[in-house]
């Protein structure tokens, strides 16, 4: 896959392209049931495939307090797109003059003049241009007017759920991993930098790394403990481990961490990026009467996701 990062000195695109434009965040079915049919179309047409996606989220340029709690950082992103086997991913930078683009202008100036677009495949769901105030119908027609044919894509189902970012994000915030991995088609993934933490897992006998997510935006799950597998940056082995979400209710938290405690593993790893990939959720964030009490659960909380990985394997 070729990425290429338009800018105002970027050659335009002369080669024919059938395409679809989005953020594409975490490139989950949904996003790869469309880009299918990008590369369907495009080799039947004998052109070339492309996804034009943004360097930012657009909500972070209209709303400057715009929090986007993503799927996936960017790097991510585009590793997922390059999975999908598109010829071409052409990254805009998304500021205040291309927010200000009717769909028709974008279509005109970006597509059809700087890319060579001649078949845009649309989402079953998909607005773009200035406050996402035109749409289907309208896309069709300014695209007949320009020598583009637009057409759109039905949903992608899955047990009956339209499968959207929204959607993974609203089963992540409730915990339901196993849904949201179904949706996305891999593990959830989450990248924070180790910090220091309260150390109260290391009184435990578990001592855990505490992320900060915040470098990335990204969505962090709802409370509880869940099997992960962790990665350490600039390695390429998975440990397994199980992460803890909530506010550590037994010692009176208020403040929302995410703590892993990866087995088998005593390296100093503070300041370093830390990768979690989560697999399943094993219980739900509890208050306990006693310590003695939060021990035992954690050393039932490890067989069990021993267990898990352990099975995995066989």
């Amino acid at each position: 896959m070729k990425t290429l990062y338009l800018d105002a000195h970027t050659a335009p695109q002369t080669l024919p392209s059938v395409a679809t434009v989005g953020f594409f965040d975490g490139v989950h079915r949904g996003h790869q049931y469309l880009i299918r049919r990008v590369i369907a179309d495009a080799r039947a047409e004998g052109m070339r495939s492309m996804v034009i996606t943004f360097d930012r989220h657009p909500r972070q340029v209209l709303q400057q307090d715009y929090q986007p709690e993503l799927l996936t950082t960017f790097d991510a992103k585009l590793l997922h797109l390059a999975r999908t086997g598109v010829d071409i991913v052409v990254v805009l930078h998304f500021d205040e003059a291309m927010a200000r683009l009717s769909a028709r202008a974008f279509m005109q100036q970006v597509l059809v003049g700087r890319l060579g677009v001649r078949r845009l495949v649309t989402g079953y769901d998909n607005r773009f241009g200035h406050n996402r105030s035109e749409g289907f119908d309208d896309y069709v027609e300014y695209g007949r007017q320009m020598g583009m044919q637009v057409v759109r894509q039905p949903a992608f189902l899955l047990n009956g759920v339209q499968v959207s970012s929204s959607v993974v994000r609203s089963f992540l915030r409730e915990g339901e991993i196993t849904m949201a991995n179904q949706c996305l088609g891999y593990p959830f993934t989450v990248v924070g930098r180790v910090v220091d933490g309260f150390k109260k897992g290391r009184e435990l006998g578990f001592p855990t790394a505490n992320l900060d997510t915040s470098e990335f935006g990204q969505l962090v799950p709802g409370g509880g403990v869940y099997a992960v597998r962790a990665r350490l940056e600039q390695t390429v082995a998975f440990m397994p481990a199980m992460t803890n979400i909530g506010t550590r209710p037994t010692f009176g938290g208020s403040q929302r961490t995410l703590e892993t405690f990866i087995f088998r593993f005593h390296d100093n790893i503070y300041g370093k990026l830390l990768q979690l990939s989560f697999i399943r959720r094993i219980r739900s964030e509890r208050h306990f009467e006693h310590v003695t009490q939060l021990i035992e659960q954690l050393k039932d909380d490890e067989q069990q996701v021993e267990a898990l990985f352990n099975d995995e394997m066989d």
